[in-house]
């Protein structure tokens, strides 16, 4: 303890240069900490995105493309699915629920899925945790919208506005449904997925602003239909995007997947929703790891500095090293002085550190939801950064062995002496 309170009294005595190096240190754990933090949340919001469904079905593609276009609503599906098709599965026997995609249309760059009201029934994100209207209902009539929380705060939208969806998934689009506007009916509570930045409407409404569209172009019929001529046709859909299957048993969940991939029909895939997203992070991931050794980098950067530092103030510190001597400090104190201000640095730095982690993720928190999604959960520290601050402190006090070697060796040599 004696050694620790002349290390820490040492170093105020040059304050300047310990608190430079400190705050060094400080910026690097910060970053080191923040990259961990970002990829922890990162990946538990891609994780959470979609919970409770044991398979995803749609045209034959690819796990990860599938993945994208039916639950983070990025990229186009090769092909649609025929409604017999989809209930073909629907109603089969080892199928608890059912939840129908329709994609294809947007509005002011935000995606349009149509759906039906199991969508609200069964739809889980997160822990389990069901959809919440914030405002409003669901869907009732043919043309009312259910939007998310970000397309509501983005656009300044509210309960009664009228929106006009667009042909196309992009953020400008030429050819749009104007004839036949929505009312917002409802706004569902955040989740921080890709539901807060959907709107939803019924299957029968996807149908209806696609009447006279057979050919892929609006027809005559396409720009002339009204709302009240749309309510008196059938509307039953002839096809879908994807669709989401509950089961009854989580046991059956390879076998149903074997079947669907081996349909004849029509060629599927059905995928489980953990593996895909897995295999979307493991594509990911080496950039998220290049980041993690980048800040690694930084942080023994940060140290090398604090060794330098040490090391420059040694020529000036020979006559304090040989007076401790001369007092009785044996050659142990002498290296434990130099080891134990290293070391008191290095967890000064790690301190300043997790102090600008958390001032900076109360201040980022409202903007990574807003910008991207993802929510930064403000809690302790995990085990994991717990072990690399450890790491960053058990490297501060190895850095001083050096200087302190130095510090030894000198002081039995010189510094007694008056240099003129």
């Amino acid at each position: 303890m004696a050694v620790m309170s002349l290390a820490w009294h040492s170093l105020l005595n040059r304050k300047v240069t310990v608190c430079l190096t400190v705050l060094a240190i400080g910026l690097s754990v910060t970053l080191l900490l923040g990259v961990e933090k970002i990829r922890h949340e990162a990946k538990r919001g891609f994780i959470s995105t979609i919970s409770g469904t044991d398979l995803i079905v749609g045209a034959r593609t690819g796990p990860v493309q599938l993945l994208l276009y039916s639950v983070f609503r990025i990229g186009d599906a090769t092909n649609n699915i025929s409604w017999e098709n989809y209930q073909h599965f629907a109603n089969h026997k080892m199928v608890k629920w059912s939840i129908p995609f329709a994609l294809g249309d947007s509005h002011k760059g935000y995606r349009v899925l149509g759906t039906n009201q199991t969508y609200f029934e069964h739809y889980r994100y997160g822990n389990k945790q069901p959809l919440i209207l914030a405002q409003g209902k669901r869907f009732t009539d043919l043309y009312d919208a259910v939007i998310g929380a970000e397309v509501a705060k983005k656009l300044g939208y509210q309960l009664g506005d009228q929106v006009v969806l667009a042909h196309g998934a992009g953020k400008t689009s030429f050819v749009k449904h104007d004839n036949q506007p929505f009312q917002i009916a409802g706004i569902l509570a955040p989740t921080g997925t890709p539901v807060d930045q959907t709107i939803h409407v019924s299957l029968e409404a996807i149908e209806a602003i696609h009447l006279g569209w057979e050919r892929g172009t609006p027809s005559a019929l396409a720009k002339s239909i009204t709302p009240d001529q749309a309510r008196q046709l059938d509307l039953q859909p002839k096809t879908i995007t994807a669709f989401l299957l509950g089961l009854k048993s989580k046991i059956g969940t390879f076998v149903l997947q074997r079947e669907v991939n081996k349909f004849e029909q029509e060629p599927l895939l059905a995928i489980i929703p953990g593996v895909a997203i897995t295999q979307l992070w493991q594509l990911i991931g080496t950039a998220e790891k290049a980041l993690l050794v980048i800040s690694a980098f930084v942080v023994v950067t940060g140290l090398i500095g604090m060794l330098t530092t040490i090391l420059t103030s040694l020529s000036e510190r020979r006559r304090e090293m040989a007076i401790l001597r001369s007092v009785g400090a044996r050659p142990f104190h002498i290296f434990s002085l130099m080891i134990s201000e290293a070391g008191l640095i290095a967890i000064l730095g790690c301190l300043t550190g997790i102090s600008f982690l958390y001032g900076l993720m109360a201040v980022a928190q409202p903007v990574f939801m807003e910008l991207y999604g993802i929510h930064i959960q403000i809690s302790f520290l995990t085990q994991h950064e717990i072990m690399l601050l450890s790491i960053v402190i058990i490297s501060g006090f190895f850095m001083g062995i050096f200087p302190a070697w130095r510090a030894y060796k000198n002081s039995l040599t010189d510094g007694m002496t008056i240099r003129t």
